[in-house]
């Protein structure tokens, strides 16, 4: 599993022309997952995610109740290396990681934490306002 965290001080998820999903200050988080990812990784990529000290003052979202906008990508896993067409191959299917991406959002809400999403299998388009920036890769 794969994510990349952003601190925001907004973003939202529009598909078509609804609002699926929006936060204020917060993070932003890109979740991609491959093929041998399990329930136990997605636990453990929730914690990371809730605990990770990006914020101001080294603060994490645990610490201070910041939301989190979390977006299903499974382009994070696209492997570009050969020619100049990415290849997905590494990327899990539809039918594995969308229930993987909800055990996520599960585990962080179990956790308290105040979660959007996107919508899963949309074409959705994301907008950010990055501050700091602080932008991490989490690779698991």
């Amino acid at each position: 599993m794969r994510a990349v965290v952003q601190t925001v001080s907004r973003a939202s998820v529009t598909v078509g022309d609804e609002v699926v999903g929006e936060i204020g200050t917060g993070l932003l988080v890109l979740l991609g997952v491959t093929h041998a990812d399990t329930p136990q990784v997605a636990a453990t990529m929730a914690r990371k995610i809730h605990e990770l000290r990006i914020l101001d003052g080294e603060k994490s979202a645990a610490d201070t109740s910041a939301p989190i906008l979390l977006v299903s990508q499974f382009t994070l896993y696209g492997d570009a290396r050969k020619g100049r067409r990415p290849s997905w191959t590494a990327a899990a299917p539809a039918e594995q990681a969308e229930p993987l991406v909800t055990a996520v959002v599960q585990a962080l809400r179990d956790r308290g934490a105040t979660v959007e999403t996107g919508r899963f299998r949309a074409h959705m388009l994301v907008e950010s306002i990055n501050t700091g920036p602080h932008t991490l890769l989490l690779d698991l």
